[in-house]
């Protein structure tokens, strides 16, 4: 893998990340359904640039990842949490420390805003995930079981969170 930067995305990012998101998207991670055209906006006025981070190579400025992190409601008495509300990573780039760069930015940033904790949710099946975010810190804090009903199957929704000051709470 080229080296990588990560950055905070821009308007001009998205085409490329509504393209990734179309290639990646799965029913392993996805509860929406396959995206069609026409297609949707990337952005909007509730996914906007700002809260997004891109891994971009180097030598080509090629995405090959991003994860967007917001905090989980508007209200004060939770702005110390922000969460992870996407995480993709190109097949071409699945295994090569991607996904760990923009963990670690997403820690980064976090703390930055004063954070204290990182909360999260994954589908009960998507074992690949829930081993990067359990490598990354991240410690199942609920189950909602038989949340979502994908291609015929129950799948539970998993919530993990950590903290970003070294403490449980």
């Amino acid at each position: 893998m080229p080296e990588l930067i990560v950055r905070t995305a821009v308007p001009a990012d998205e085409a490329a990340l509504g393209a990734l998101d179309r290639r990646v998207w799965s029913p392993l991670h996805s509860v929406q359904p396959r995206p069609e055209p026409p297609y949707d906006p990337f952005f909007d006025a509730w996914h906007v640039p700002e809260d997004f981070l891109v891994a971009v190579t180097v030598a080509d400025g090629w995405i090959a990842g991003y994860l967007r992190l917001a905090r989980p409601t508007p209200l004060d008495c939770n702005a110390h949490v922000r969460q992870i509300q996407g995480l993709a990573v190109d097949d071409r780039a699945r295994g090569r420390g991607v996904g760990r760069a923009l963990l670690a930015a997403a820690f980064d940033r976090a703390v930055a805003e004063g954070a204290e904790r990182m909360t999260l949710r994954v589908l009960g099946h998507n074992a690949p995930a829930r081993r990067l975010y359990e490598s990354a810190g991240f410690r199942v804090e609920g189950v909602l079981p038989g949340e979502f009903l994908l291609e015929g199957r129950y799948v539970d929704d998993v919530l993990m969170g950590r903290s970003l000051n070294g403490t449980d709470g």
